[in-house]
């Protein structure tokens, strides 16, 4: 497409010339206030007309340079970017990419629509219900949300086809692959061990944009497109507006937020970069394998090596002052039964059987706050181990680990582990899917 590339830049150069005037001036004024981080741009003046003309076939379903230009408009206004020379040919390449991949995402649902014989394509109620929830995250109504567009020269049909787009491709790939996807017993161990190694080192809350680069058109485009990205974000484009529109991740149906992650859950290149960061701050461009990071550290904790156990226990009560006879008989009873015990699965119904013996549940609770002689011997004991006889002041006691794991704030339950893995193992099935749609795709430029 480089020939087309180059003819419609000097188009879009031409149409969006009364806002590179004004971005222009605004870059020179003496002292100029730092842009609102607002999701909608100021209006800008009405854009001459523009004479249509298919510009790229996909598969015989046609793009024309109406279609590109209002796209290119939608990602300008909605991300809150000022174009100029340097950073219009990405969002013309963003456009046009953004485009193509949603034509063969129709085309594969109405196909596959046909097959099943169901109707795969969102509905206008559907699409009206996500406006009106983008219109409420940004504190107003949803026909002031299209009035706003409208005044920025955005039709409301270029809005609704991306949005229809984004709903029907997300809840078809959720229905056909969501009932099959399992995440396993060991997934989610081996996410939780991963964890517990990580929970003394730092935690960070991020939002991430990231550009793919054999979507981009390799390392430097994509490196490029990047470096434009963050110009913008430091003149005020709105990080949450601009990840939804040009962030290849994910994340990028939220904003780009990703939440709290810990060293290791991102690319090593990522990791030391947020090591350097504050509160606040927004990363030069991260080069990592397959594409190029920006990231906003939105806040940072130190880690949590602290231990929560889930604890029953068989005790024998004893007074401080017994005499030793007394002792030894009670640790005899419960020395004879340990090996009884499996774990905390039986550990009543045995108990129940010894004379003078009674058990109980301890509930759950952190190592630091346990009796020291308990602490002990819980920091030495694996989840279904139970302990030797312990001595205190009440009595005898075998305890026994039902449950152990990492504590702190930063600490992912089971569920929430489940719903990361399974939102990724959704993730690069859209991707692969998109990807071998685009392989076997016949895509023209005129």
């Amino acid at each position: 497409m480089r020939g087309f590339l180059t003819l419609t830049a000097a188009t879009a150069l031409l149409i969006f010339q009364p806002a590179l005037q004004a971005a222009r001036a605004q870059d020179s004024s003496p002292a100029a206030p730092a842009a609102a981080a607002a999701p909608i741009a100021p209006p800008a003046p009405p854009p001459p007309p523009l004479s249509e003309s298919v510009v790229v076939t996909v598969n015989d379903d046609l793009v024309s340079t109406y279609d590109i230009v209002q796209r290119m408009r939608l990602l300008i206004v909605t991300a809150g970017i000022q174009p100029n020379e340097q950073n219009l040919p990405d969002i013309q390449r963003e456009a046009i990419r953004s485009l193509v991949d949603e034509r063969l995402e129709m085309q594969e649902l109405r196909n596959q629509g046909k097959t099943q014989k169901f109707d795969l394509i969102a509905s206008e109620q559907e699409v009206d219900d996500e406006i009106a929830s983008i219109a409420r995250s940004n504190n107003t109504s949803s026909t002031q949300l299209l009035a706003q567009l409208a005044g920025q020269g955005v039709g409301a049909q270029t809005f609704r086809d991306q949005l229809r787009a984004e709903i029907s491709w997300r809840g078809w790939i959720r229905g056909r692959y969501g009932q099959r996807l399992v995440i396993g017993d060991d997934q989610i161990k081996a996410y939780q061990k991963r964890l517990e190694a990580e929970a003394g080192k730092p935690q960070y809350q991020i939002g991430e944009v990231f550009i793919d680069a054999s979507r981009a058109g390799g390392m430097l485009a994509a490196q490029q497109g990047a470096e434009q990205l963050i110009s913008q974000l430091q003149k005020g484009a709105p990080f949450p507006a601009v990840a939804r529109q040009f962030s290849n991740s994910p994340s990028a149906a939220n904003g780009g937020d990703v939440g709290w992650i810990s060293t290791g859950e991102m690319a090593p290149e990522v990791d030391r970069v947020l090591e350097n960061l504050r509160p606040g701050q927004l990363s030069p461009p991260i080069p990592v394998k397959d594409g190029v990071y920006i990231v906003y550290l939105k806040d940072r904790r130190a880690g949590d090596s602290s231990t929560v156990v889930k604890l029953k226990q068989v005790a024998i009560a004893l007074a401080k002052t017994a005499s030793t006879e007394d002792v030894e008989a009670a640790q005899a009873k419960l020395t004879a039964m340990r090996p009884k015990l499996q774990g905390c699965d039986n550990l009543e119904s045995t108990a129940a059987k010894t004379p003078g013996a009674v058990s109980g549940d301890l509930g759950e609770a952190d190592t630091k706050d346990l009796a020291p002689a308990f602490r002990t011997v819980v920091d030495t004991l694996q989840p279904g181990q139970v302990s030797d006889p312990v001595r205190t002041d009440a009595g005898l006691h075998l305890i026994a680990v039902c449950e152990k794991r990492k504590g702190g704030a930063n600490q992912m339950t089971r569920d929430q582990i489940e719903d990361r893995l399974y939102g990724q193992e959704l993730a690069m099935i859209a991707k692969r899917q998109l990807r071998d749609l685009r392989n076997s795709a016949t895509i023209e430029s005129r």
